[in-house]
């Protein structure tokens, strides 16, 4: 149905393979919750991490053993409706565990190399990128997410926006390399309802190296 992201980061088998499974973990973040201070504060953080995506992980868990428990009995039915909160909780724990390798204390900037040379070519510029990404994350409706992504097919970068937590790869086929959280829990503490200044502000956060490796990884 969808992989999803152990704390490794890795993908793994997908959700066919539940006969014997390890259950999935919350990741450990690779900074500290006021790390990324003044940009995001240590409060919104220590809350989206350790609450919301917590409840994400624990709740795909739940789902997962009820899916498990029905393939064994062959209940299709059951099956079929386990399938929004295996998609929804599945999708959050695969997006916030891409999202906090996105950030870094040491981010902000521009990417280098052959990530700003893909950029160039597909949007012109850095700075169109940067623009057209932000735009689109603003003109979420409710909750949900700004991606980068790679499409393999056609070898070129896009940009594309996922209701709720729909991952992005599940749900468009491009691969996930900058996710940009825009549900309200990942800023309104700080930014209140202006959801621009948000989005200005994180840019100052990115972890463009993390981005390059993955770039450079589904390239491969």
């Amino acid at each position: 149905f969808f992989s999803s992201y152990r704390s490794s980061a890795k993908l793994v088998a997908p959700l066919g393979c539940l006969v014997s499974r390890q259950k999935h973990t919350l990741p450990d973040l690779p900074y500290d919750y006021a790390a990324l201070e003044p940009h995001i504060n240590a409060e919104i953080m220590q809350l989206h991490h350790s609450k919301h995506h917590a409840a994400y992980v624990n709740n795909l868990n739940v789902a997962e053993e009820k899916y498990k428990e029905a393939l064994a009995k062959g209940d299709v039915t059951a099956q079929v409706s386990l399938q929004p909160a295996l998609k929804f909780n599945g999708g959050g724990h695969i997006n916030h565990t891409i999202f906090w390798t996105n950030l870094s204390p040491n981010g902000g900037g521009e990417p280098k190399g052959e990530l700003m040379e893909a950029i160039k070519r597909d949007f012109g510029s850095f700075a169109n990128f940067k623009e057209k990404l932000t735009a689109l994350s603003v003109g979420v409706q409710g909750s949900g997410w700004g991606w980068l992504g790679y499409n393999k097919e056609q070898g070129r970068l896009q940009i594309a926006a996922c209701a709720n937590q729909d991952p992005l790869q599940g749900t468009t086929g491009l691969i996930p390399l900058l996710g940009i959280d825009v549900w309200e829990h990942a800023y309104y503490l700080q930014y209140k309802n202006v959801r621009p200044d948000y989005l200005k502000a994180i840019w100052n956060v990115i972890n463009w190296e993390n981005v390059s490796s993955r770039y450079a990884a589904c390239k491969k």
